[in-house]
């Protein structure tokens, strides 16, 4: 159950990222989600993450592989997941994923973003 959950947010993620539909990337985040991207400082909310988002080079594309997913709790799940980033000229990026999602509601949100580079 907890693998599906990390596996549809962050498929939805994905697509999200691969549009660049920024709005639509925040919207996946509690609005008091933490947020560790790569090389960023730490942020928080709905403002800083979309600034983040925004300034992702216009033509990257992300695919996404959820490598586990563990219950924390009555509606919190956790896990991790690779992530390759490719850029417009072809230059890949790859990192390690973790995240916290929490049931808000009827759907599922990332409450913890954490990205670490990971070079297999």
């Amino acid at each position: 159950m907890s693998t599906d959950v990390l596996t549809a947010l962050l498929g939805a993620w994905q697509r999200a990222f691969d549009e660049r539909r920024v709005a639509d990337l925040v919207s996946l985040f509690t609005k008091d989600a933490l947020f560790q991207g790569i090389g960023s400082p730490l942020r928080a909310g709905p403002a800083e993450i979309f600034g983040y988002y925004a300034a992702v080079p216009e033509g990257t594309t992300a695919q996404v592989d959820v490598l586990r997913g563990v219950e924390l709790g009555e509606g919190l799940v956790g896990g991790f997941a690779d992530v390759r980033f490719t850029g417009r000229a072809g230059e890949v990026r790859r990192i390690r994923l973790s995240v916290v999602a929490e049931r808000v509601a009827d759907a599922w949100l990332i409450r913890q973003y954490h990205a670490a580079s990971h070079e297999p």
